[in-house]
């Protein structure tokens, strides 16, 4: 039987924005896109919803994320760490 590999799982950075939820936050990641006619660099964000089974992370942390299975509805991502806490 051949061994499978697996793909590595995505990883973002991004700032949390919600901590209201029991071990859950949503986190913001931003990115910038040049816009397809015009040339000029577009801010565009996304918001996911992340596992924080710890419950230590607060509005404005900048936080790792990654790509897990499915835990509820809405989230697929867990936070990694923590790197930098708001100010």
């Amino acid at each position: 039987m051949a061994t499978i590999e697996r793909n590595l799982r995505k990883e973002r950075v991004g700032k949390v924005v919600s901590n209201k939820m029991d071990k859950s936050i949503t986190v913001l990641i931003e990115r910038r896109v040049k816009h397809a006619i015009y040339g000029k660099y577009v801010t565009k964000t996304t918001k996911f919803m992340a596992h924080d089974e710890t419950n230590d992370c607060n509005p404005g942390d900048l936080v790792k994320i990654s790509e897990t299975r499915p835990l509820s509805k809405n989230k697929r991502w867990r936070v990694v760490e923590i790197i930098e806490r708001a100010k």
